[in-house]
């Protein structure tokens, strides 16, 4: 039986619906909103695999390129390996999905949404949090919280929920929200600066929105009546439970306030083996148990140490941030190199500038793009004391690196005040918290030691969340255990005058508007404490760009000009770049860009373009060089590509009756421009520049009344003529003047 609801959203019908596709999942939800179309499985296994204490769920997010009714390029013709886009959308689906799933369920899960149909203005990726929700709450998986998803713009002023891709480019805002009803889970955004008052009132714009989401996927599983199997949560054995705390509590609590992070990691790894072995090696199940107890021991302290006594595990106070180090210039021959230390959190950034040939090519579903800023984060298993296989960008790297590229982007300038492509590398070093807000700070201060001109200096801090009852803590600058045992994980990146991104991931419920605010609040001056330290080091851009990075010089051609600077088959513009060894970019408007590290080939280049473009003015002295001699003149290159007649009657102040006889090819003569008549016939004299010379008074020029068809200059066309031009024809009965 199928079943579907809906509701309004931004103006359009947002509709879900099940049981016509996908019957053989344990839910399938047929999303649509506008023409785009997303339709969202999931299943999960019957039983969990024996030993597994952990949630092993799986999130594929999948653009059909049938669905923008165009077929994928390469060779193979068929969509391949994810894109940027399906990997940060599968996180986008995962991230708030995963903790509300109860606790102890470990059976095999995933969930898997494909786009069918899109309409190029409506994104799919927020369609397909809510279908996944939807897929899971109303099956007989152990889902029970359902979540909306909204985004929300701000345009010329005021707060727009799902905007147009096309709208999207004009807003100040996109923030991406996911909540159940009573608390928002999740938050994605991008911002140009925005207040956190601003901020906070977008977040309930949105929340209020997604409510309507969840109440129809209510009403839907009221229509489904889905019967949830059965799950019993794991418990752990009281008696031992009690055994060990009494005898380890003090032990675990001593190594959680190690000082270093691998010294505190060893001694609870030490404390861990103790527990295991105060239990006789034959009894595996109780050995097992006491491990999850050390575990749930070690959460439990931290939180009660967090709560109650309100210290953390490093000693810093709930908004104290670490020792801050930063070097910059530090790699002699990059363009712009940065070492951003935070406690034991290490990146080590760099900034390269390109030319346009360097931006990254895009095909979406929307259509063809291009990217000219570009950042890449790197986390080698060293970072963190660990031994694993090198492989490609993992989702989190993506991840980490697609908030930090949003976060500095609207401080970069426009490719008309800096056209240079853009590509900040962050390689971490080391890692003890908040490894994406280090690559935030040195990924500005790369690109200033670069000399980009950046707007504003942006620096990024990880804010943390203790939260049990009414009882909270917030922390600033979160690391280890805080991370890993915390309830939230809320990144923020800005500017002295606002925010510029933002990510929150919440392991509980949710958190209300209270908290967060609060939490902004203590992010700003975590910020612009940051801030301050970066000063120190640099406080401003450098005024020139690295010896090593390619200068480009911009310069406009006219259009009807370009096909003269390229050449047949390219064949111009590739004789240029071998002359010069520069890199040029031409646009379709007509601009033209130069880049070399050294300025006299990049003047060399220009001088040719500007040969090979130039026009002739009427009124202007040109050095001609004589190409062709006929009875009735001399053809002159005026310059490079463009020859004009001199016409026998103008090369001289004298009558001629042989041009050879003033003239052989090769020779340069100065000529004026005397008059161009449409579509671009040139009229040279050298008589007038003769005249000129000698300082006679100058020759009145009669402009050529515009020729119209079928005119032969005076009396009409008759069959026959032969309509040349008087240019065209010797002359008759000697020179006219």
């Amino acid at each position: 039986m199928t079943h579907k609801v809906s509701t309004e959203i931004g103006g359009l019908e947002f509709s879900i619906e099940m049981g016509r596709i996908a019957r053989q999942a344990d839910g399938a939800a047929f999303v649509r909103y506008g023409d785009t179309i997303v339709l969202v499985a999931a299943c999960a296994a019957k039983t969990a695999k024996s030993g597994q204490d952990f949630f092993p769920l799986t999130v594929d997010y999948k653009e059909n390129t049938y669905a923008a009714g165009k077929i994928p390029g390469g060779f193979f013709k068929r969509e391949g390996r994810p894109t940027e886009k399906e990997v940060l959308t599968s996180r986008l689906i995962d991230r708030p999905l995963r903790p509300l799933f109860p606790e102890g369920f470990s059976c095999e899960t995933q969930v898997i949404a494909q786009v069918l149909s899109a309409d190029k203005e409506n994104d799919s990726d927020i369609l397909s949090i809510t279908g996944a929700s939807a897929a899971c709450y109303c099956s007989a998986i152990p889902f029970f919280n359902p979540i909306g998803a909204v985004r929300v713009g701000y345009i010329e002023g005021r707060l727009v929920i799902n905007p147009t891709i096309s709208q999207l480019k004009e807003s100040d805002l996109n923030l991406t929200i996911a909540a159940t009803e009573d608390a928002i889970v999740m938050v994605e955004a991008g911002a140009k600066e925005l207040p956190e008052g601003l901020m906070i009132e977008a977040l309930a714009f949105g929340h209020d929105e997604a409510k309507k989401l969840i109440a129809i996927q209510k009403e839907l599983y009221r229509m489904v009546n889905p019967v949830k199997r059965e799950f019993a949560k794991p418990t752990l054995d009281a008696a031992e439970m009690e055994r060990i705390g009494k005898e380890f509590s003090q032990k675990i609590s001593s190594a959680l306030h190690v000082t270093g992070k691998l010294a505190s990691y060893a001694e609870l790894a030490h404390v861990r083996d103790e527990i295991v072995a105060s239990v006789p090696a034959e009894e595996t199940e109780r050995r097992e148990q006491a491990d999850k107890i050390y575990h749930h021991l070690m959460e439990r302290i931290f939180r009660k140490e967090m709560l109650q006594d309100r210290k953390r595990p490093d000693g810093r106070a709930f908004d104290e941030i670490r020792p801050i180090a930063i070097e910059v210039s530090l790699l002699p021959r990059v363009h712009g190199s940065a070492l951003f230390t935070r406690g034991e959190t290490q990146a080590l950034v760099t900034a390269t500038l390109g030319t346009a040939d360097d931006e990254q090519r895009m095909d979406t579903l929307e259509g063809e793009a291009f990217k000219r800023f570009m950042l890449h984060y790197n986390f080698p298993p060293f970072s963190v004391g660990e031994t694993k296989p090198m492989r490609g960008p993992g989702r989190r790297e993506i991840g980490h690196g697609a908030l930090a590229e949003r976060s500095i982007l609207p401080v970069l300038p426009t490719n008309d005040e800096f056209p240079y492509t853009l590509r900040v590398v962050s390689d971490i070093m080391e890692s003890n918290g908040s490894s994406s807000m280090a690559t935030v700070c040195g990924g500005v201060l790369a690109l200033m030691d670069a000399g980009v001109p950046i707007k504003a200096p942006v620096a990024g801090v990880a804010m943390g969340l203790v939260k049990e009852d009414d009882a909270y803590a917030i922390l600033t600058d979160i690391a280890g255990a805080e991370d890993h045992y915390g309830d939230m994980d809320f990144k923020v990146a800005g500017t002295e005058k606002g925010i510029t991104g933002l990510q929150m991931d919440i392991k509980i419920g949710g958190i209300d508007r209270e908290i967060m605010a609060e939490a902004l609040d203590q992010a700003k001056e975590g910020r612009l404490f940051l801030l301050r330290k970066m000063a120190e080091c640099i406080e401003a851009s450098r005024e020139d760009i690295s010896q090593y990075a390619p200068r480009i010089i911009t310069i406009n051609i006219p259009k009807d000009k370009i096909g003269a600077v390229i050449g047949t088959g390219g064949k111009v513009i590739r004789g240029i770049t071998e002359q010069t060894g520069v890199k040029i970019d031409i646009e379709d408007d007509g601009k033209v860009s130069i880049a070399s590290t050294d300025s006299e080939s990049a003047q060399r280049a220009i001088k040719i373009i500007e040969e090979l473009t130039m026009e002739a003015e009427v009124g202007k002295t040109y050095l001609g060089t004589v190409t062709r001699l006929v009875d009735f003149g001399a053809f002159v290159e005026i310059f490079p590509g463009t020859e004009a007649l001199l016409h026998i009657s103008e090369v001289a102040d004298f009558r001629i009756e042989d041009i050879n006889t003033e003239l052989k090819i090769g020779d340069q003569v100065p000529v004026k421009v005397i008059g161009i008549e449409p579509p671009n016939k040139i009229r040279l004299s050298r008589r007038a520049v003769l005249r000129e010379q000698a300082g006679l008074p100058p020759l009145e020029v009669t402009p050529r009344p515009p020729r119209r068809d079928g005119d032969r200059g005076g009396r009409p066309r008759r069959d026959g003529d032969r309509g040349r031009d008087r240019f065209d024809r010797p002359p008759r009965g000697g020179n006219r003047r």
